[in-house]
Protein backbone atom coordinates (compact mmCIF):
# COMPACT_ATOMS: atom_id res chain seq x y z
CA UNK A 1 0.00 0.00 0.00
CA UNK A 2 2.58 2.47 0.80
CA UNK A 3 4.22 1.97 -2.47
CA UNK A 4 1.13 3.24 -4.65
CA UNK A 5 1.26 6.17 -2.57
CA UNK A 6 4.89 7.31 -2.90
CA UNK A 7 4.68 6.67 -6.39
CA UNK A 8 2.51 9.18 -7.24
CA UNK A 9 4.63 11.89 -5.01
CA UNK A 10 7.48 11.13 -6.26
CA UNK A 11 6.21 11.90 -9.96
CA UNK A 12 4.62 14.86 -9.09
CA UNK A 13 8.40 15.96 -7.35
CA UNK A 14 9.91 15.02 -9.88
CA UNK A 15 7.17 17.19 -12.21
CA UNK A 16 8.11 20.08 -9.91
CA UNK A 17 11.74 19.67 -9.78
CA UNK A 18 11.70 19.88 -13.92
CA UNK A 19 9.69 23.16 -13.43
CA UNK A 20 11.75 24.64 -11.43
CA UNK A 21 15.14 23.79 -13.47
CA UNK A 22 13.63 25.27 -16.49
CA UNK A 23 12.50 28.05 -15.09
CA UNK A 24 16.41 28.66 -13.68
CA UNK A 25 17.61 27.84 -16.88
CA UNK A 26 15.38 30.92 -18.10
CA UNK A 27 16.67 33.15 -15.76
CA UNK A 28 19.97 32.38 -16.42
CA UNK A 29 19.12 32.75 -20.48
CA UNK A 30 17.79 36.36 -19.93
CA UNK A 31 20.81 37.36 -18.08
CA UNK A 32 18.83 38.97 -15.05
CA UNK A 33 17.40 41.58 -17.33
CA UNK A 34 20.60 43.58 -17.48
CA UNK A 35 20.21 47.30 -16.79
CA UNK A 36 20.44 49.26 -20.86
CA UNK A 37 22.76 52.31 -20.75
CA UNK A 38 20.51 54.99 -22.17
CA UNK A 39 22.64 58.16 -21.66
CA UNK A 40 25.63 57.97 -24.83
CA UNK A 41 27.91 60.50 -22.94
CA UNK A 42 28.34 57.99 -19.82
CA UNK A 43 30.68 54.68 -20.19
CA UNK A 44 28.77 51.52 -20.56
CA UNK A 45 30.71 49.00 -19.18
CA UNK A 46 29.00 46.22 -20.91
CA UNK A 47 30.78 43.10 -21.55
CA UNK A 48 30.69 42.82 -24.95
CA UNK A 49 31.61 45.75 -27.98
CA UNK A 50 28.37 46.87 -29.80
CA UNK A 51 27.67 48.62 -32.87
CA UNK A 52 27.19 52.51 -33.00
CA UNK A 53 23.66 52.45 -33.77
CA UNK A 54 22.96 49.58 -31.10
CA UNK A 55 21.27 50.21 -27.55
CA UNK A 56 23.98 49.20 -25.65
CA UNK A 57 23.33 47.14 -22.39
CA UNK A 58 25.53 45.30 -19.73
CA UNK A 59 26.39 41.77 -20.16
CA UNK A 60 29.33 39.36 -19.77
CA UNK A 61 31.45 38.81 -22.21
CA UNK A 62 30.11 34.98 -22.20
CA UNK A 63 27.00 35.69 -23.37
CA UNK A 64 24.79 33.56 -25.54
CA UNK A 65 21.38 34.99 -25.52
CA UNK A 66 20.85 37.39 -22.79
CA UNK A 67 17.44 40.36 -22.33
CA UNK A 68 17.94 43.77 -20.79
CA UNK A 69 15.51 45.06 -18.45
CA UNK A 70 12.38 46.62 -19.78
CA UNK A 71 12.81 50.33 -21.02
CA UNK A 72 10.61 53.03 -23.17
CA UNK A 73 11.49 53.88 -26.21
CA UNK A 74 9.99 56.94 -28.35
CA UNK A 75 10.20 54.93 -32.22
CA UNK A 76 11.11 58.08 -34.36
CA UNK A 77 11.05 56.67 -38.01
CA UNK A 78 9.79 52.82 -39.18
CA UNK A 79 10.39 50.72 -42.07
CA UNK A 80 8.70 47.84 -44.08
CA UNK A 81 10.51 44.93 -45.06
CA UNK A 82 9.52 41.64 -46.70
CA UNK A 83 11.20 39.41 -44.00
CA UNK A 84 13.88 40.48 -41.31
CA UNK A 85 16.58 38.23 -43.11
CA UNK A 86 15.56 39.55 -46.58
CA UNK A 87 16.28 43.59 -47.64
CA UNK A 88 19.22 43.81 -45.13
CA UNK A 89 20.68 46.42 -46.42
CA UNK A 90 17.34 48.76 -45.67
CA UNK A 91 17.37 50.18 -42.63
CA UNK A 92 17.53 53.77 -41.21
CA UNK A 93 20.63 55.65 -42.35
CA UNK A 94 23.58 56.13 -40.44
CA UNK A 95 23.18 59.55 -41.39
CA UNK A 96 19.73 59.89 -39.80
CA UNK A 97 20.44 58.50 -36.97
CA UNK A 98 23.61 60.69 -35.96
CA UNK A 99 21.15 63.27 -36.90
CA UNK A 100 18.42 62.51 -34.28
CA UNK A 101 21.56 61.59 -32.04
CA UNK A 102 22.13 65.19 -32.10
CA UNK A 103 19.25 66.42 -31.53
CA UNK A 104 18.71 64.69 -27.58
CA UNK A 105 22.52 64.09 -26.68
CA UNK A 106 21.83 62.39 -23.54
CA UNK A 107 19.35 59.85 -24.60
CA UNK A 108 20.92 57.39 -27.19
CA UNK A 109 19.48 56.89 -30.35
CA UNK A 110 19.13 53.14 -31.70
CA UNK A 111 17.97 52.10 -34.98
CA UNK A 112 17.12 47.89 -35.54
CA UNK A 113 18.89 46.08 -38.40
CA UNK A 114 18.63 42.85 -39.83
CA UNK A 115 18.81 39.73 -37.25
CA UNK A 116 21.74 37.61 -37.40
CA UNK A 117 23.76 35.61 -35.06
CA UNK A 118 25.79 38.13 -33.12
CA UNK A 119 23.59 41.17 -33.41
CA UNK A 120 20.84 42.53 -30.85
CA UNK A 121 17.39 41.98 -31.55
CA UNK A 122 14.55 44.53 -30.02
CA UNK A 123 11.15 42.89 -28.11
CA UNK A 124 7.69 44.28 -28.86
CA UNK A 125 8.46 45.22 -32.33
CA UNK A 126 6.77 43.67 -35.47
CA UNK A 127 8.26 41.50 -37.50
CA UNK A 128 9.30 42.76 -40.95
CA UNK A 129 9.49 46.32 -39.17
CA UNK A 130 13.20 48.45 -39.16
CA UNK A 131 13.10 51.33 -36.89
CA UNK A 132 15.26 54.67 -35.62
CA UNK A 133 14.06 55.21 -31.67
CA UNK A 134 15.58 57.16 -28.69
CA UNK A 135 15.58 56.25 -25.22
CA UNK A 136 13.10 57.40 -22.96
CA UNK A 137 13.59 56.51 -19.30
CA UNK A 138 12.70 53.32 -17.25
CA UNK A 139 9.70 54.91 -16.08
CA UNK A 140 6.15 55.87 -17.92
CA UNK A 141 6.56 59.35 -16.59
CA UNK A 142 10.12 59.66 -18.10
CA UNK A 143 8.74 58.42 -21.54
CA UNK A 144 5.82 60.70 -21.83
CA UNK A 145 8.49 63.92 -21.10
CA UNK A 146 10.84 62.44 -23.46
CA UNK A 147 7.90 61.87 -25.96
CA UNK A 148 6.82 65.74 -25.61
CA UNK A 149 10.46 66.83 -26.79
CA UNK A 150 10.43 64.49 -29.63
CA UNK A 151 7.33 66.00 -30.73
CA UNK A 152 8.64 69.37 -29.75
CA UNK A 153 10.92 68.99 -32.40
CA UNK A 154 8.29 68.99 -34.89
CA UNK A 155 10.95 66.10 -37.18
CA UNK A 156 9.23 63.12 -36.68
CA UNK A 157 5.06 63.69 -36.74
CA UNK A 158 4.11 59.68 -36.29
CA UNK A 159 7.13 59.20 -33.39
CA UNK A 160 5.10 56.52 -30.27
CA UNK A 161 5.93 55.31 -26.83
CA UNK A 162 7.17 51.68 -26.89
CA UNK A 163 8.15 49.52 -23.82
CA UNK A 164 11.02 46.87 -24.74
CA UNK A 165 13.78 44.86 -24.22
CA UNK A 166 16.96 44.52 -26.16
CA UNK A 167 18.79 41.45 -26.30
CA UNK A 168 21.44 39.82 -27.70
CA UNK A 169 21.55 36.46 -29.55
CA UNK A 170 25.43 34.98 -29.77
CA UNK A 171 24.63 31.29 -31.27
Amino acid sequence: MKRRTSLPCLVACLLVAAAFAQHVEAQRRRGGNYRVCGDPTVRCGAGVPFQPYDMPFRLPETAVIWESEQFYAVVLKSMRVKEDWDECERHVSEDDRLEAQRLFPRNKVFASRCQEPGTLFYTNTAPGQRFMAVYAGRTRAEAERTLERVRATGKYPGANLRRMRVGFNGT
